[in-house]
């Protein structure tokens, strides 16, 4: 992750100075068409240990970000389709990650969108727009997730301030990993509860 910095902060450090703004551009080019994992949580922990009484703000400017540029990536993988899925990634992680989603719905974009790299979100992101999710559902989805984790790190950089920084690095990936798995059993197991109930209703 240092090495990624160094190589983005040449022409990535100025948006800092746009404070919220430059937080949400860098969330939307890393969540559209170009990859630059971290850099976004970083800027959220750096400018919330900067301005500790913004941290809502921030984190708020880059779920907005994120969320922005993954519905622009989702609406070319609609316009798409499958075609567009399968000729950037590999026909077997294809066909898996289409019988996660139909096993599990929009899951698949939530828990993803929480977690950290090196979880391959984007493909979660082109395969909801191949599979026809509408765009409001969608947009939902990796609010709900994309909130989570940028507000949760912004308010560890308002609470504990440069351990922050130590904290996300060594520990956050495997808490939201956690969290992430925790609310897909939840919802897992709500689904499952309904059907049983509807089932048994129908018999």
């Amino acid at each position: 992750m240092h090495r990624l910095t160094q190589l983005f902060s040449a022409w990535a450090a100025p948006l800092a100075s746009l404070g919220g703004f430059g937080i949400a551009l860098v969330a939307l080019l890393d969540s559209s068409f170009i990859s630059l994992p971290e850099i976004a949580d970083l800027y959220v922990l750096g400018m919330t240990i900067s301005h500790p009484s913004r941290w809502l703000y921030y984190g708020l400017m880059a779920t907005a970000g994120s969320v922005a540029g993954c519905q622009l990536l989702f609406m070319v993988a609609r316009a798409g389709g499958e075609a567009f899925l399968r000729k950037r990634f590999h026909a077997k992680h294809v066909d898996r990650a289409f019988a996660w989603y139909r096993k599990y719905g929009l899951l698949t974009v939530t828990v993803p969108s929480i977690l950290p790299p090196p979880m391959p979100f984007k493909v979660f992101v082109i395969l909801a727009g191949a599979a026809d999710v509408t765009p409001g559902n969608f947009a939902l989805a990796v609010t709900a997730g994309r909130a989570f984790r940028y507000l949760s790190e912004a308010l560890l950089a308002r609470l504990y301030g440069e351990r922050a920084l130590d904290m996300v690095q060594n520990n956050l990936p495997k808490v939201m990993l956690w969290v992430g798995l925790g609310l897909a059993a939840i919802v897992v197991i709500v689904i499952v509860t309904r059907r049983l109930r509807s089932g048994s209703r129908a018999a």
